[in-house]
């Protein structure tokens, strides 16, 4: 599989370490949605690979990293570049918009 799992501790490192936009899929696992979109989110992580990073969070597992970052329901998608957020997506979202968000950053 080719998205990274990032807890509390390697997220800063990893979003702030590559010059390629990074997706990250915040998610839990009683996430009816989350459950969706994963396949979704996979995909991308295969045909973007080399292009952009793409990553999920727990947010059971990382609570405090998702409030900080404003996340108030899941599943919510961010873009981060130069380990800024630069795209919020909250809710499912088609592939296509989760794609344009990515070659806009």
């Amino acid at each position: 599989m080719n998205v990274l799992e990032l807890t509390a501790e390697t997220f800063d490192s990893t979003i702030r370490g590559t010059d390629q936009p990074v997706l990250v899929d915040f998610w839990g696992d009683w996430c009816g949605p989350c459950k969706m979109i994963a396949p979704v989110v996979e995909e991308i992580a295969t045909e973007w690979q080399g292009r952009a990073l793409i990553a999920k969070v727990d947010v059971g597992a990382a609570r405090e990293l998702a409030v900080s970052l404003g996340v108030k329901a899941i599943p919510t998608l961010i873009v981060f570049k130069d380990g800024q957020p630069v795209k919020v997506m909250r809710g499912l979202q088609d592939k296509q918009v989760i794609e344009a968000a990515l070659a806009a950053a």
